[in-house]
């Protein structure tokens, strides 16, 4: 575990993850390089912090932030580069206000949105099952949330100490769903806390426009492996 600030990011190892999408019965195979995630979702009280505003009038600061845009998170991953000494990975051209389509620089050592292949391989932790534990021990869903978002890391984690891959809230993605039938619609994955339990698989899609705040969906933090003079001593 690598923590910076009052956050703590896990070391995720290279590996080859096989998504797939329902829609389109179409499959494919992707390489992920080494990186760290974060063990929780972005909470609201580091996004209070970072951003200076709560984006929900909900209380408690260890509840996943939501109703955060994409356009949000991809600004959010850039103020925290920023406040932390690290390149911003993303550069929002000034004409794009709603931070639908920025450059990501995959050379900075900032903090940034997984890929959905490195979400699914990190979600998946080494197994191959739909999900990585019983669904009620690992995730907050419809039939065991009461309909409610719940503090993070109050399920189990998978194998390599990931908190709440699934249910709670949809994550957002870095990749673009299906450019050529949605546009600039972006990916979620994991699953949220209204969903019935097939939604919280590890293979599953979802789609959003960058632009829409939902009351389920989060994201998540992540960047590249940390160079050795960046670890704790």
């Amino acid at each position: 575990m690598r923590t910076r600030g009052d956050h703590a990011m896990i070391e995720v190892p290279a590996g080859r993850v096989t998504l797939s999408d329902r829609r389109t019965e179409r499959s494919w195979t992707v390489d992920v390089g080494p990186f760290v995630l974060g063990s929780v979702p972005v909470t609201r009280g580091l996004y209070e912090q970072v951003m200076g505003a709560r984006p929900s009038t909900a209380h408690g600061g260890r509840l996943p932030v939501e109703g955060v845009s994409w356009g949000d998170a991809i600004r959010f991953c850039d103020a925290l580069s920023l406040r932390e000494g690290l390149r911003p990975a993303y550069r929002v051209p000034a004409d794009d206000a709603d931070a639908e389509a920025p450059d990501w620089d995959p050379t900075a050592d900032g903090y940034r949105l997984p890929t959905e292949a490195e979400w699914e391989h990190a979600c998946r932790a080494g197994t191959t099952a739909p999900r990585y534990g019983p669904l009620d021990e690992i995730a907050w869903h419809r039939g065991n949330s009461r309909e409610r978002l719940h503090e993070v890391g109050g399920r189990r984690p998978n194998a390599w100490g990931l908190h709440d891959m699934l249910g709670n809230v949809w994550e957002w993605c870095w990749d673009v769903y299906d450019a050529e039938v949605y546009g600039s619609y972006r990916v979620l994955r994991g699953g949220g806390w209204f969903d019935e339990h097939w939604s919280c698989r590890a293979s599953v899609r979802r789609r959003s426009h960058p632009t829409l705040r939902i009351d389920d969906v989060g994201f998540r933090l992540a960047r590249p492996l940390p160079k050795p003079s960046e670890l704790p001593t």
